[in-house]
Order: structure tokens, then C-alpha cells, then sequence
């Protein structure tokens, strides 16, 4: 009893890492989906075009997005989706990062930053090494303003040669290899802590769950995360601030939401009618938005769970 007690112990001093781990629900306690909205009921916000991807809203509240097809970036002023800058490239995902820069993982020019005042878009990172990127997809940003980013094309069900990518804040923007050997790795998303990523394994229809660069943790090894049923695979992804992760289930019209541990809430799925293409998705302001490309249309529905806080631009 000694040693184990001395066990908890050392865990709990190791960067604060017991203390961080999410709370598993109570025995025989199952989650609902209650717990995250409660009339449940979808809405239009805005409809779009282009095949919509990377939903994201600025410091004053603007929603913004990308369209892929059309190579554009567009803001959404009224019922209005507005072009800014020169259309160009496949922009397949997009965040806002700390310095107010929007950051787009473009499937033909690599990580680009795109100037939200004038569209002018710079070229962030293109290569890894002396190796081109092969297409990328989606990004997200850690508290200290880091990106992993997935390069999935060329990849699937069968061929797992996949690959996610890190990099590290400052002014040197070089690629690190994050992981490999992964089936599309689409969307990706960051735990409140920065303990674990979440990656939508998109081609085994699963989310991959990985310890982040740089806390402590007990488990050091990616592991899966979440299974989903049918439909094709996770898209997008995002996390609220008590860590449960959303996916958009894409092929199924509907986001899946798990609980830290990997339990499911359940799904929401969007009005009949609409289309099965949901891609990317977003929380703010007390609502889940979530694009859906074949209609271009944005869905939002309003839930009790807030965004993971971030960090303000140093």
C-alpha cells in the first residue's frame, strides 16, 4: 500500500499531470446528449460556396471560411460570404492564430498566412526538409503558438503513409515530423492542457488521440481514441474547454461528440434535407457551427459548452 501510494504520488508531481487528466463519468453513468445542448435544434447561419471548409470567427466575432474548390477566403458580412484578396490554390483548412494572422493549410502551396485586412497571402512553410509538401489539410494551434498540421494526400484506407506535422513558435518556421504511417489524417484538434492531440484518422473511420510536444504524460504513445459508425470518416475537429472533442462526421451529415475519455455524448445530426458533407466546425458565442460543403451551407446550434480560452498574442 506504501509503494502505491508513493506511485500516485510521483504521478501527481510530474508536471502536474494527474491532476490534468480528465475525470472519467461514474461508473455505469452514461453521457447524453443533454449535457451539450438542450433543444437540440439546427439552424442556417449563412450559405456559402466553393465546397466550405476551416469555419473560424476573428477577435470582433466575423465568421470566416475557405472555400477549396474556388481557391477563395471569404468573410461573411450579413447573409453576404465576401471575397477578400485574389482567389488562388486549394485552401482546405484555416485558424486564426495568436498574432490575428489567418492560417490556411492549402492542399496545393503548403502553410500559407493570410493578412485578414487584405487577403494577401505569404507562404509560411512549404517543404519539410528539401521535400515538397505532398497536399495539406487542416491545422490547429497550442497555447504557445505551435501548429500541427495534417498532410494526408496520397494516403488512405489501405496505403498509411499519412503524415502530421509541428511547428514550433518564433520566427524560424520549419517543419517537424509529428507522426506517420496514418490512414488521411484530416482534421486535428488541441486538448484544453496541450496533453493530447486529437487527428481524425478519416481513412479507418477513427481519432487518433497523441501526447502533444511538450507536456509529461502517462500515456507516451498515440492511441485510438474514438471509434465513429458509418458514414466515411472524421473531418474537422475541435475540443471545448472540459476537453470533449467534436468531429465532423463526413458522409454522415452529423458531428459525433465524445467526452475526455472517449465516450460518447452522441450525434447531432443536421435537418433532413440538408447535405452528408459536414467538414469543419467551430464553437462560439454559446453555438456549435459546422460547414457542410455540398449545400455550402453553415449550420449552427446552440450548446452549453464553451471554446478552449486562448492565449492572447504576446
Amino acid at each position: 500500500m506504501h509503494r502505491l501510494i508513493a506511485a500516485i504520488t510521483a504521478l501527481t508531481a510530474i508536471g502536474g499531470v494527474a491532476s490534468a487528466l480528465a475525470q472519467p463519468a461514474p461508473m455505469g453513468e452514461r453521457r447524453t446528449i443533454s449535457e451539450i445542448c438542450d433543444e437540440c435544434v439546427w439552424e442556417k447561419a449563412v450559405t456559402c460556396r466553393g465546397f466550405i471548409e476551416g469555419v473560424n470567427f476573428d477577435a470582433q466575432g466575423t465568421m470566416w471560411m475557405v472555400g477549396y474548390l474556388t481557391g477563395e477566403i471569404l468573410k461573411v458580412e450579413g447573409d453576404q460570404c465576401i471575397t477578400v484578396g485574389e482567389a488562388g490554390g486549394a485552401p482546405n483548412g484555416a485558424k486564426f492564430g495568436p498574432d490575428g494572422k489567418f492560417i490556411v493549410a492549402d492542399r496545393q502551396r503548403g502553410l500559407m498566412s493570410v493578412d485578414p485586412a487584405t487577403g494577401e497571402r505569404t507562404l509560411m512553410v512549404g517543404q519539410v526538409k528539401t521535400e515538397q509538401f505532398r497536399g495539406l489539410n487542416d491545422l490547429a494551434f497550442d497555447a504557445e503558438g505551435g501548429i500541427y498540421f495534417t498532410e494526408p494526400y496520397g494516403s488512405n484506407a489501405i496505403d498509411r503513409t499519412g503524415r502530421v506535422f509541428y511547428v514550433a513558435p518564433g520566427e524560424e518556421k520549419v517543419a517537424q515530423l509529428y507522426i506517420n504511417g496514418m490512414s488521411f489524417p484530416n482534421g486535428v484538434a488541441v486538448g484544453p492542457n496541450g496533453q493530447y492531440i486529437y487527428i481524425s484518422e478519416y481513412g479507418q473511420n477513427r481519432i487518433i488521440a497523441a501526447p502533444g510536444f511538450k507536456p509529461a504524460s502517462i500515456h507516451n504513445t498515440p492511441y485510438v481514441f474514438a471509434r465513429l459508425e458509418g458514414g466515411i470518416g472524421p473531418d474537422g475537429l475541435t475540443v471545448d474547454s472540459e476537453g470533449n472533442v467534436y468531429a465532423a462526421h463526413f458522409g454522415a451529415g452529423e458531428v459525433v461528440i465524445f467526452d475526455s475519455n472517449g465516450f460518447e455524448y452522441g450525434k447531432l445530426r443536421l435537418p433532413e434535407g440538408a447535405g452528408n458533407f459536414t467538414t469543419n466546425l467551430a464553437l462560439h458565442d454559446g453555438y456549435l457551427y459546422v460547414t457542410e460543403a455540398t449545400q455550402n451551407i453553415v449550420w449552427r446550434i446552440k450548446v452549453k459548452k464553451q471554446p478552449v480560452a486562448a492565449k492572447p498574442a504576446q
